[in-house]
């Protein structure tokens, strides 16, 4: 903290003149990136458009309103095959990523300089590319269908499942590690007996919230054909079937509310 002296008294000041200078370069800073960012935004808008948002909401609603429930019945399989798809899409990607996960950790993989860079470039390549994104893709490899969801998904998750695992090996007791070593015992041991046990409880409650994360993407891949109740809602709104949508909707809130609090009963079990 910077001290002035005043008639031979310590005057105690909070900021240097230098440092209070490149706050406010900070802030002007910045306030010109707004400014930049509102011009390019204002560019492509129709205002028009947006003057007229509101009257526009209020006709979309009240043609989505009251829902159209005899439609429900309708609703059960596609909703049985988006909850297959994000189950089916979570144990795939955890049998993909496990692997993954122990070559990326710097003390399970077999060497730090060639196999753990290629394990994090599998981990940053899966997460920087959206479920949705890869639902395209494979919809336009393997077709559509509920096969292309599933990989979509499992793909997804490696990244996800794989960063959180091998950061929880990586923060593992290495004393048990060496305890267990020290008996002579194998390499497919000492992971068994040693790593395995301290990041079960990590690996249950990623799972489980991979789960409840991948049910919620799962029923949006319908959009691009990969099955489940994202197809019936592309239908509904192709036709413009409002009141659908609006019956689709609360379905999806439902299973989602569902699937969260499964997610949080289980993982407060776990940990």
């Amino acid at each position: 903290m910077p001290v002035t002296t005043v008639n031979d008294r310590l005057l105690w000041q909070r900021r240097t003149q230098f440092t209070q200078w490149g706050i406010w370069a900070g802030w002007l800073t910045l306030a010109v990136l707004f400014v930049l960012c509102w011009q390019v935004m204002n560019k492509n808008t129709i205002w028009l458009f947006v003057e007229d948002a509101p009257r526009q909401a209020g006709d979309l609603l009240a043609r989505a309103w009251p829902p159209r429930w005899s439609y429900l019945d309708r609703l059960w399989g596609p909703l049985w095959d988006t909850l297959n798809m994000a189950t089916l899409g979570t144990a795939l990607g955890l049998v993909l990523a496990t692997p993954v996960a122990f070559l990326a950790a710097r003390n399970t993989t077999p060497s730090a300089a060639l196999v753990r860079p290629v394990a994090l470039l599998v981990i940053v390549a899966s997460r920087s590319i959206n479920s949705l994104i890869w639902a395209l893709l494979l919809v336009a490899i393997i077709g559509p269908g509920l096969t292309a969801g599933i990989v979509a998904i499992a793909l997804r998750s490696i990244g996800f499942i794989g960063k959180l695992l091998y950061e929880a090996i990586e923060e593992i007791d290495q004393a048990q590690v060496e305890s267990v070593a020290a008996t002579g015992a194998s390499r497919w041991q000492v992971m068994d007996y040693a790593v395995w046990p301290q990041i079960a409880p990590a690996f249950a409650g990623i799972s489980v919230f991979r789960w409840d994360i991948n049910i919620r993407e799962s029923t949006i891949l319908g959009l691009v054909g990969a099955g489940g109740i994202g197809l019936q809602l592309q239908s509904s709104l192709a036709r413009l079937a409002w009141a659908e949508v609006t019956v689709i909707f609360i379905v999806i809130l439902v299973t989602v509310a569902i699937s969260e609090w499964i997610s949080a009963k289980v993982r407060a079990a776990i940990i």
